[in-house]
């Protein structure tokens, strides 16, 4: 016996796999970077960690002033409460959406003074190298953060769209 496809009931499948795709990927963009964020945030409380923010701090001109006002333990410790907040706040989505776009709106700030330290930070660019190859440490390791930028923008908007659609059915 021959079995037929209705196009309709294709398509209807293509659909709900792609869709599957886009709501699976949404999660693990908002809960990964949420995870990221705190994980990295709670990393700075290491003294190992703290050492490398610290010098990072020390060659950005956005953040420099906080090894004038407190050592470098301090500025990574704070620097990874900020994160593990910002996290926190992502996070809270599912039942605070509003809250979840002003933690993704301080998680582009974070990032965008971030990927200024890799036109601040010596050793950026590869030696024998220079532009555009990035060194392994701290060039490629600061790059990433130009994804981490692009989901933090995403999930801002996404966040702000569904705390819209909430207010408007209260």
């Amino acid at each position: 016996m021959a079995t037929t496809v209705n196009r309709t009931d294709h398509k209807s499948r293509a659909d709900i796999s792609r869709s599957g795709l886009e709501s699976v990927g949404a999660r693990v963009l908002r809960y990964g970077l949420a995870m990221v964020l705190i994980w990295i945030g709670a990393l700075k409380f290491a003294a190992y960690e703290a050492k490398g923010v610290a010098d990072l701090v020390a060659e950005s001109p956005l953040m420099s002033w906080m090894l004038s006002i407190m050592s470098g333990a301090s500025a990574a410790r704070l620097i990874g409460c900020v994160e593990i907040l910002l996290g926190l706040m992502i996070a809270s989505r599912a039942f605070a959406p509003r809250i979840s776009a002003l933690g993704s709106l301080g998680a582009i700030g974070v990032f965008l003074i971030t990927l200024t330290l890799l036109l601040s930070t010596p050793g950026v660019w590869q030696p024998g190298y220079g532009f555009p190859f990035l060194s392994p440490m701290p060039g490629g390791f600061l790059a990433k953060d130009l994804i981490f930028l692009g989901a933090a923008i995403w999930t801002a908007g996404e966040a702000m769209r569904a705390a819209d659609a909430r207010r408007v059915h209260t």
